[in-house]
């Protein structure tokens, strides 16, 4: 890591401690001024307000546990980013949190409505269940946020694709997830649109999600076709390709080799399917050339720079052997 990304992400931490701290004071403070108010109403000067003394005792006391509630909540989200290993275990963590402070907190408001808690349950029941036939999808959605949080088919920061919508995972709440369109309709690149795309998660629970940077292994092979005339030195052309492919991803292509085939000995396929990479393949065209395939291994999101210098590179080569590299020359080209 960069020691600029390592002192920005230590600025970040310093900032959002500080912000932390400030609110965890605001409901020290809040519930403070709660409590003291609900034992203050117990004093005979208040005896004026008959029937809503009880009602105002009850609100304190409410708000007392909920900013305790929101205190707690505060306290792990500090704690969460401070011992955190990825932003998107943050994410889901400081998103769960949130949840489960707010389910709390919708509790201990219908305690303090009812006088007891078999009509407190009998009251959460009713509103359930009319709520559960009311917002169906909503619910559903919320059901298939759950499953992305657990079974983590995506996170923040991946690239993905579900049905026909393809982007890089900005947001995940409570009902929708929001991507950051990348291709679209009006590229024919891998770069992103700038277009946002919103679906509901419940979309996750029926139909399949491509990942293409998942967390074992955030890489995705890719290759690039060149057209040659049969009587090219295809050897030539082969070690070519795969010298210059090897240069422009530089010495990390061996570890991503090794990554990818302790990922593989986990599972039953079988680890001599793989071939060294980067490696070259020919077909022939239906035409009159033949197709050299250069295969490699990529990160999806820098895909069209590695790519385009790629292409660059290998013609610049090819170009300086035109004895040995010959290109088909014809209209069906």
């Amino acid at each position: 890591m960069k020691l600029g990304s390592i002192k920005h992400q230590n600025r970040s931490r310093k900032v959002t401690g500080k912000r932390h701290a400030w609110w965890m004071g605001t409901f020290v403070l809040s519930a403070l001024v709660c409590l003291i108010l609900y034992f203050l109403l117990d004093l005979n000067v208040f005896n004026v307000l008959g029937n809503t003394r009880d009602i105002l005792k009850k609100v304190f006391l409410g708000a007392t546990f909920s900013f305790l509630v929101f205190l707690l909540s505060r306290w792990a989200e500090q704690f969460i980013t401070l011992h955190a290993h990825s932003k998107a275990t943050h994410y889901n963590a400081v998103r769960l949190i949130r949840f489960f402070a707010l389910l709390i907190i919708a509790f201990i408001a219908i305690t303090m409505l009812f006088s007891n808690w078999y009509t407190a349950a009998v009251s959460l029941g009713l509103i359930s269940l009319v709520l559960g036939f009311a917002l169906q999808t909503p619910i559903l959605s919320l059901i298939g946020w759950f499953y992305i949080i657990i079974r983590k088919p995506y996170q923040v920061g991946n690239r993905i694709q579900l049905e026909e919508v393809r982007g890089d995972v900005v947001e995940i709440g409570y009902l929708d997830t929001t991507l950051w369109e990348f291709s679209g309709d009006y590229l024919t690149n891998d770069l992103p649109s700038g277009r946002l795309i919103r679906f509901p998660n419940s979309l996750t629970l029926g139909s399949p999600v491509y990942n293409y940077s998942w967390d074992k292994f955030p890489f995705i092979w890719n290759e690039i076709p060149f057209h040659i005339a049969y009587e090219s030195d295809v050897n030539f052309v082969e070690s070519t390709l795969r010298e210059v492919t090897r240069n422009v991803l530089g010495p990390e292509m061996p570890e991503r080799i090794q990554s990818l085939k302790k990922l593989i000995a986990e599972t039953p396929l079988d680890e001599r399917e793989i071939q060294e990479y980067p490696f070259v393949c020919f077909r022939t065209n239906a035409n009159t050339w033949i197709e050299a395939l250069v295969v490699y291994l990529v990160e999806p999101k820098h895909a069209s720079e590695v790519r385009s210098r790629i292409i660059k590179d290998a013609v610049t080569a090819l170009l300086k052997e035109t004895n040995r590299v010959m290109f088909p020359k014809s209209n069906a080209r």
